[in-house]
């Protein structure tokens, strides 16, 4: 693919995920992205097949930029509980901005595919639950942290954070709930 396609593609999944962040994902047409866009319907299908495949595509760069960012924040120096503060204020700042997310899309694709269900919202999910045990781990080797069971506590955790982010959505969340939340998790394995 050329330079001038690259950035058509780049250009045609900026724009959808405003799109999907606006509508969600079950009202969201290729005609919606197209006008979005404004290219034409040819000029979309030369890319994208269908408003699936966009939306994956926008996780899936998602996924890596997240990683990039959390891992270019990262210093030899930085103890497991410097890395935990990091993974939580990355999610605090994911939810209290509910307006620029694709949460809502994510949970109606996901509704809508019941067979792939698991697909995007496990491998979330899972993704989570597998760096908060490990950096559980290396906080209880370093004598930074006390947990009896790091992959419970990393669970509860992944299911904490999923609720929030639920009832940001729904009934809304303050900085100060997601604070309060935040800190009962450090408060939990911190030794003192």
């Amino acid at each position: 693919m050329g330079e001038k396609s690259v950035q058509k593609k780049q250009y045609i999944l900026e724009t959808a995920r405003k799109v999907f962040v606006e509508k969600g994902f079950k009202n969201v047409t290729m005609k919606d992205i197209v006008e979005a866009c404004e290219i034409s319907r040819g000029g979309l299908y030369l890319y994208f097949g269908s408003t699936e495949e966009i939306l994956l595509e926008i996780l899936k760069q998602e996924a890596g930029e997240t990683d990039d960012v959390f891992t270019k924040s990262l210093t030899e120096e930085d103890s497991a509980a410097d890395i935990l503060t990091l993974f939580l204020k990355e999610q605090k700042r994911e939810l209290l901005h509910k307006n620029n997310n694709l949460t809502m899309a994510v949970y109606e694709y996901s509704f809508a595919n019941e067979d792939k269900k698991n697909s995007i919202l496990r491998k979330q999910f899972d993704a989570g639950v597998k760096v908060i045990e490990k950096l559980i781990e290396i906080g209880i080797a370093s004598g930074e942290f006390y947990c009896e069971n790091p992959r419970g506590a990393a669970f509860n955790i992944m299911y904490v954070l999923e609720g929030m982010k639920i009832n940001s959505q729904t009934m809304g969340i303050t900085e100060a709930m997601v604070d309060e939340q935040l800190l009962y998790i450090m408060e939990g394995l911190i030794v003192e």
